[in-house]
Parts: structure tokens; sequence; C-alpha cells
């Protein structure tokens, strides 16, 4: 998980994934969960509430970094998770959320069974939350994505893969937006399982100022300048 300066939102988030892991190893006592956070360039709190996790659970661990970039950070974040690992791969699952985000408590549990039904990447839903946030935007967001299996989405904030196949795919590109989709594509294009559910779907900010000129914020405030007869806009992912 990727965070730069989210000390409003990242105390939620730590505690969703701790809520996911706990109810992923109640029914799979045997099954490893750790929790890689990745601070990126952070002068706010963030690194302090993490460490708070870090120290008290095991499972929990921060990496720092100065890269200002989500997509190098997520490669980051998955080389320090993947290296005690299983060597192959095969089986070991790479979750991927947002600091701005928190994740259903079936959030873990599910992509492990969809994992050994056979797909090799799960594309989950994501919902603004609606508290702050302008009731016209979160319903003009509501109308374009409707939650629905085999969503056409790709969010970040809600994405999981296997991490055999993350590899044989190249990983997540060093980019400053849109390395969710650039890893998908290069997944389809090697013809891994995709499979997209709405069974997960994580609560993620709702802001519009936008700290990636494509990214999600961003795609948010333009639909607040949209007018009522303008054409569909493009989402970030």
């Amino acid at each position: 998980m990727p965070a730069h300066n989210e000390d409003q939102h990242i105390g939620r988030a730590l505690s969703s994934l701790r809520a996911a892991a706990d109810a992923l190893q109640r029914e799979h006592p045997g099954v490893r969960v750790t929790v890689t956070v990745v601070l990126d360039s952070c002068t706010d709190r963030s690194a302090e509430i993490t460490a708070a996790y870090v120290l008290s659970d095991a499972r929990f661990a921060a990496v720092d970094v100065r890269l200002r970039s989500t997509g190098s950070s997520r490669v980051a974040g998955v080389r320090a998770a993947l290296a005690p690992a299983d060597p192959e791969a095969r089986r070991t699952w790479l979750a991927n959320t947002d600091a701005d985000s928190a994740v259903p408590e079936n959030w873990l549990l599910r992509q492990v069974e969809l994992a050994d039904a056979g797909a090799d990447a799960v594309l989950g839903s994501v919902q603004p939350d609606p508290a702050g946030m302008d009731p016209v935007i979160l319903r003009r967001w509501l109308e374009r994505h409707p939650f629905l299996e085999d969503h056409p989405h790709i969010y970040g904030a809600n994405f999981g893969v296997r991490a055999s196949c993350y590899l044989a795919a190249g990983g997540f590109p060093r980019l400053h937006v849109h390395e969710d989709r650039a890893l998908v594509e290069r997944l389809r294009r090697r013809a891994f399982a995709v499979v997209a559910t709405d069974t997960i779907r994580v609560l993620t900010s709702g802001r519009t100022h936008a700290r990636a000129p494509q990214g999600f914020a961003a795609y948010l405030r333009a639909l607040g300048r949209e007018r009522p007869a303008a054409a569909g806009l493009r989402p970030p992912a």
C-alpha cells in the first residue's frame, strides 16, 4: 500500500487491512499474511501512525522511499513483500490498495477464493466515500460506475494478482498514474485469467484535490465541472 501524506486517512486504511487479515487467517490459519506500507516522501504523521501498527502487529512492515510516484512505490512494496516469499511466487498473492481507502473485511478472503478457483488477477470495485463529498459529483460518478460483476474498471485501490503472473508480466511500470491499468493490459495480453468483481467493494476518498494530474481525484473534479448535457468523461481506470 503506497502512502504520500495520508495521515487523514491511513489510520482507517490500516485498521481495515488488519481486520481483513484477521478474517482470512480465521478461515485459513495456515495462510501467511504481510502488510507492506510504502511511505513515499511523507512529511506528515503517516509514518508515525504506521509505526504504531508495525510495533503492535508483526504482520505489518513499512518501507521509506523518496520516489514521488505511485507506480514506483508499488514496485518497491512488492519487492519488499516478495523478498522472503516463495521463490516461484506461484502460491503468493499480491493484494493492492491505497492509503486513502478502506477495504471490506472479506477483502483478502474473497481474493484467495477467486485465486483458488483459477483467477490470476482480481479487479475489485470502489465507491467514493460520500462523507464530505459534493452529492452532485457522487451522483454523476455512480451513474457511470454501476456496481456489477464483470465490470470494466481497474482501480489500484482494489487490485490483486498472483505474484508469478505479476513477475511474468513485468510488474507495475514506474508511472505516476495508470500503473494499474498498464499492468492489467500486460496480463491480458499474456492471456492470464483476469476476473472483475463487486464482491469486495473498497471505500475510497471522494476528495477532488488532485495529487496526480489524471488520477481518481482529478476525474472526480472534472465530473463536478461537467455540464449537464456533456458527454460522458473517461474515468481514470
